[in-house]
């Protein structure tokens, strides 16, 4: 007659196959990539556009096909949600204080772009602590796989967020305008990333131009000046002319993009959407997935 297995030997061996069935699956997870572009739109001087040029690249990206998510970065003064007409119940402190997680704050908004939304007026939040950090990007991995880009809105300025949010992404778009005070800020926040974070790789959108002509010359102003003093690679990604309908949208509360689609500025828009994504990425992605900000938390961040 035969016997039966002792029922410890069996539960072992079931625990030994879970476990096995476990460690491939986490093999799986650990070699997957995610294809998600991670592009900081920032700038050294405040009152350039910069969050109407996130808004209004998200828009025109989502009709180009692109899932689109958009991170309000100015942790302490968020407007992106004010400038698209939006009235978020929670926001991004929520998520910090550990009151909400990040996918039950998304908002939706136009063209199918999604929106996490910042606080304002919350003084702290721009002082975000290791942890804190720790906690945003923990959760970002979690849901950044279906998304084909990821827009970083970043405060202006030097400040540590700026810096921080900036090296956590793939590319660094600067936004700059004709005006001189705009010119030498741009220069300085690239020259801060460059010498204090090692960032060599930048992008340059000029603003608000009066023709493609001054739109140009601004940017050989800023790449001359680098040439001379920084060892880093400055891309010219394209321009936005001036055009009042972008006043008038924002008015409205809503992109120019959307409201005005034949505008000047609109199609300026639609051609930089173009460009990023015929643009070829300067910094690939490292580790299992396209976040690889917690290696660059522990080179520059602790």
């Amino acid at each position: 007659m035969k016997q039966k297995a002792p029922s410890n030997k069996v539960i072992s061996l079931t625990k030994k196959i879970a476990d096995k069935k476990s460690f491939a699956a986490q093999k799986k997870e650990k070699n997957r990539k995610s294809n998600t572009r991670v592009i900081a739109i920032t700038s050294g001087k405040g009152g350039v556009g910069k969050t109407n040029i996130v808004a209004n690249v998200g828009f025109a990206l989502s009709k180009l096909g692109k899932s689109v998510l958009i991170l309000d970065a100015d942790l302490g003064l968020g407007n992106l949600d004010v400038l698209l007409g939006l009235a978020p119940k929670y926001n991004l402190s929520h998520v910090i204080m550990g009151e909400k997680s990040i996918p039950e704050i998304i908002l939706e908004g136009p063209g199918n772009m999604k929106i996490l939304p910042a606080s304002s007026g919350i003084q702290e939040l721009t002082r975000l602590t290791k942890e804190q950090k720790i906690h945003i990007l923990t959760e970002l991995d979690s849901l950044i796989n279906p998304i084909d880009v990821l827009l970083i809105d970043t405060a202006a300025g030097i400040s540590s967020n700026v810096m921080y949010f900036n090296t956590t992404a793939q590319e660094i778009l600067v936004v700059v305008t004709p005006e001189p005070t705009s010119i030498t800020d741009a220069y300085a926040l690239m020259k801060v990333l460059s010498i204090k974070y090692s960032e060599k790789d930048f992008k340059v959108l000029v603003n608000m131009a009066a023709n493609v002509k001054e739109a140009y010359e601004v940017y050989r102003q800023l790449s001359l000046v680098a040439d001379r003093f920084l060892d880093i690679s400055i891309e010219y990604i394209g321009y936005v002319l001036f055009d009042e309908k972008v006043t008038k949208g924002v008015r409205l509360q809503k992109v120019v993009s959307e409201i005005y689609p034949n505008a000047q500025a609109s199609m300026c828009f639609t051609s930089l959407a173009k460009n990023i994504c015929e643009s070829p990425l300067t910094k690939l992605p490292k580790g299992g997935t396209n976040f690889f900000w917690k290696h660059l938390l522990q080179n520059n961040f602790s």
